[in-house]
């Protein structure tokens, strides 16, 4: 799938985003390698540690319909900032995918490309241990 059509999935549940204390809203899209698509939003908790962003949601979804396979790509979406993944959100990432494309967007039109290695170089991995 192009980039545009994968940010414009996440932009399609963008306004379930349960960000009611923040206000900063979140939808993450993720292509796995078959080309299958998961969505999720960030879901905020007035216990903000309990916080669960998009990207992460997204994940969940893939593995909750029993996809573990290899993420091909990423979109993240907010209208307002480019919206990068936190470092929680980097590490459980890096644990599905060690070449992953990031896609960061504000809309369909305006986005950056990163590499989940130049997001996170040094990711933990009991692999490395």
């Amino acid at each position: 799938m192009d980039n545009k059509k994968l940010i414009e999935s996440a932009l399609s549940v963008l306004d379930r985003s349960y960000s009611i204390y923040s206000k900063y809203k979140v939808a993450a899209a993720v292509e796995m390698a078959d080309g299958t698509v998961y969505k999720g939003v960030n879901i905020e908790n007035a216990s903000y540690g309990l916080t669960i962003c998009a990207e992460r949601s997204a994940i969940a979804n893939a593995i909750t319909n029993g996809d573990s396979r290899t993420i091909k790509k990423i979109a993240i979406l907010n209208k307002d900032s480019y919206p990068f993944p936190c470092g929680a959100c980097r590490q459980f990432i890096s644990e599905f995918t060690k070449d992953a494309e990031i896609i960061v967007a504000k809309s369909s039109d305006d986005y950056k490309v990163f590499n989940i290695k130049d997001l996170l170089p040094e990711s933990f991995s009991l692999d490395d241990n």
